[in-house]
């Protein structure tokens, strides 16, 4: 049996990733591209290699706000249905080499409409692109429609969710500085998803703390949790016992799935380093745990790498990684019947290979 996994192995696993934001993992070379395309002049170098280096470095500053700051420069040149379907399908492409075989990918349309769009077209351009990269590299991409929390078109965006919800949208999201803007000031989009039996999911519990995460869940009534790292908080650890607050414990008996990105909430501050983690603590007490990368070029990451960090920090094995991988497609905003056939038919499978390649034949 084969229970030590490399980064090799792991990419060839059988992924899902729910929180992974569009214009967070544009390739720098792009950048490059459709600056020079479409007029943009405020990137700070038009060197690919140097311009991936600059977004990582400008993300390393422990700083929610500053780390959302780096993202003028990717919404800044994603204005046209050509730069959005390109991203797009570059996206699905890149998820695709990593072994993803689903994602749930976000993005926020009112911050692409300086050139002239419509929202719709926003929503249709991202739609082609993903479409095309599902029939060329088989992946299958959901999208998230984003509102931000400190600007008040959150009712829009959530009705653009729900009108283009058998085209490829399953479900909405608020994002952006959770500081000064809680949730319920967007109640009112929230109480018209759940009346249109619409899915959704809510930054909290990143950029602050329990109080966001309790909005969220029982103001709002979120499906899952974007970050959700702070329910550390309101645990208690000691002599190795584990005591449960009673919002923790509810998150857990509910289990409402907590989007969590390593790498990410190291750099905004959320976690000091992958190996204090509260990730490994919340595996460990059985919360619906999910693996993601949020962004990945601020984060210089993938979603393999995410896994091997946390192998080489907590000592996951191939059960692990499969454990969180299930956790992933169970909370997936996708149709019962299709989470269950990737779990049964491609996830169980693709690990359970990798998992016993290389065991020794019985005697």
């Amino acid at each position: 049996m084969n229970d030590r996994p490399t980064l090799e192995d792991i990419r060839r696993a059988p992924k899902v990733l729910l929180h992974d934001h569009l214009d967070g993992g544009v390739r720098p070379a792009t950048i490059v591209d459709l600056a020079r395309d479409t007029g943009y002049g405020d990137l700070p170098t038009t060197d690919a290699d140097a311009l991936r280096t600059w977004f990582e470095e400008a993300s390393n500053s422990g700083s929610l706000e500053r780390y959302l700051e780096t993202f003028s420069h990717t919404v800044g040149v994603m204005q046209t249905v050509e730069a959005l379907t390109r991203v797009a399908y570059e996206c699905a492409e890149d998820l695709a080499n990593d072994g993803i075989v689903y994602a749930e990918v976000r993005y926020a349309p009112e911050q692409h409409l300086r050139d002239g769009l419509s929202l719709e077209q926003v929503v249709e351009a991202v739609l082609d692109g993903f479409a095309r990269g599902r029939e060329d590299f088989g992946i299958r991409v959901g999208t998230l429609v984003t509102a931000m929390r400190h600007q008040a078109r959150s009712m829009e965006i959530a009705e653009l969710a729900v009108r283009y919800r058998d085209a490829g949208v399953v479900g909405f999201d608020i994002a952006g500085a959770e500081a000064g803007y809680p949730p319920t000031r967007h109640l009112d989009a929230f109480e018209y998803l759940q009346r249109e039996n619409a899915h959704f999911t809510i930054h909290a519990g990143e950029g602050f703390g329990l109080p966001s995460i309790w909005q969220a869940i029982q103001w709002c009534g979120a499906d899952r949790l974007g970050h959700g790292v702070r329910i550390i908080d309101d645990i208690e650890v000691e002599g190795g016992e584990a005591r449960l607050g009673r919002l923790a414990d509810y998150v857990r008996d509910k289990r409402i799935p907590l989007e969590m990105c390593p790498t990410s909430n190291i750099q905004t501050g959320a976690a000091k380093s992958i190996a204090e983690h509260p990730i490994g603590l919340l595996r460990r007490l059985s919360f619906r745990v999910t693996v993601n990368t949020d962004n990945r070029l601020m984060s210089g990451t993938t979603l393999s790498e995410e896994f091997a960090k946390l192998a080489d920090a907590f000592g996951y094995g191939w059960d692990d990684l499969q454990w969180f991988t299930v956790n992933a497609m169970k909370s997936a905003f996708a149709p019962f019947n299709e989470r269950l056939e990737l779990i049964n038919g491609v996830i169980k499978p693709g690990f359970a290979q990798l998992k016993w390649s290389g065991a020794r034949p019985l005697a």
